[in-house]
């Protein structure tokens, strides 16, 4: 499909947004259920793009900075993939999962321009050095706003681009595509969820989430229980586990058992019986 010029621009600011956000992380505007849904609600496909943004967001889950090593760009890939998939114009489940096949190579391209963008903030970084060192605060704000401004421009130009081939091109390269390499990319986007399932719970593994986690996987598996439900369910573990917490404080330092509160409230309790 065609997108009007008000459309191309207001795409074109989400992903300028989305950029900047990868770094600023406060309104989480390059978060895939989000960057994929501002898309979709400025281009009026919004179901779809939900969906999209859904199933990336399930896969970002696992995406983060450890140490020296970068995670996958998550805003290229939700910008880039939202903008091929209306672009496409097939918003059945086969346009959504092309879609989300390419969002993956898409992700690690993205590195790329990542570590050009901060090997250019390195230099800018230097400049505003020697800005301090001569009290020029003016300066330094001007190169923080470049700087910002430059990740913006790292989702914002991608997207433009993918915008100015249109509709036809981007069809096709959808279309051309070997069904072996789309159904390999979303096995392999499959694994990544599984991995990034497993990155969130080791994080969060210890003895007291445990059995919220096993509660919760079990409630899962229950049809007729519905969103609501669940978040009843969960409103209702975490004020017994509130409840738990001040009977644990208490219980540990004035029970007379000879356990230390060892800060994990319910595993103070557990060892107490």
């Amino acid at each position: 499909m065609q997108l009007n010029v008000i459309q191309i621009i207001l795409v074109v600011l989400v992903s300028f947004l989305a950029g900047m956000e990868g770094i600023l992380d406060e309104f989480h505007f390059h978060q895939p259920v989000i960057a994929c849904t501002l898309i979709g609600l400025v281009t009026g496909h919004l179901v779809p793009c939900l969906i999209l943004g859904g199933t990336l967001q399930m896969v970002a889950l696992g995406w983060a900075n450890i140490g020296a090593a970068v995670a996958p760009d998550v805003a290229l890939a939700s910008v880039a993939s939202s903008i091929i998939l209306v672009l496409g114009g097939d918003f059945t489940s086969k346009g959504i999962n092309s879609a989300y096949a390419v969002a993956i190579p898409l992700a690690v391209a993205g590195l790329l321009l990542t570590i050009l963008v901060r090997t250019i903030s390195t230099a800018i970084v230097h400049i505003m050095d020697r800005a301090a060192e001569q009290g020029n605060f003016r300066k330094i704000e001007l190169w923080q706003y470049i700087a910002i401004c430059l990740q913006g421009l790292r989702i914002a130009i991608p997207a433009a681009l993918i915008l100015a081939v249109g509709a036809g091109p981007v069809r096709a390269m959808l279309t051309s595509m070997p069904k072996m390499l789309t159904d390999g990319l979303a096995i392999g986007g499959g694994m990544v969820v599984a991995v990034g399932y497993a990155m969130v719970i080791n994080m969060m593994a210890s003895r007291e989430v445990w059995p919220f986690f096993a509660i919760g996987f079990v409630l899962a598996a229950i049809d007729k229980l519905t969103l609501i439900g669940l978040g009843a369910i969960g409103l209702a573990l975490a004020l017994i586990y509130l409840k738990l917490e001040k009977s644990g404080g208490s219980g540990s330092s004035n029970g007379g058992s000879g356990s230390s509160n060892t800060g994990d409230p319910v595993g103070d309790i557990i060892d107490d019986y």
